[in-house]
């Protein structure tokens, strides 16, 4: 993932992260695993992860941060990316849904 280097009066804002970005990545492909008829393309998989995001509270982080509990267990980021495949196998990228 390529990340842009922004910056605002001189200070790089491109190291701060939205933590459940890993988190998502890391729990998707056991979900994805429990759809055995289900293959999504190379489209879905990035719809799946975007939908998923779009649908937690975000978490930013930048260098430095210490983190002492996440707001967002790992069986709700699990339930958000099963409802974001549900939709995304249901209506794939360029084929209805926006």
């Amino acid at each position: 993932m390529s990340q842009k280097n922004f910056e605002v009066n001189g200070v790089p804002l491109g190291s701060i992260r939205n933590r459940n970005e890993e988190r998502v990545a890391k729990l998707m492909p056991a979900v994805l695993a429990e759809y055995l008829d289900y293959h999504p393309t190379y489209l879905d998989v990035q719809d799946i992860y975007a939908l998923t995001l779009n649908n937690l509270p975000p978490r930013y982080k930048q260098s430095g941060s210490i983190v002492i509990r996440e707001s967002v267990s790992d069986a709700e980021i699990q339930r958000e990316l099963r409802l974001a495949v549900a939709r995304v196998e249901k209506a794939p990228t360029g084929k209805g849904e926006d």
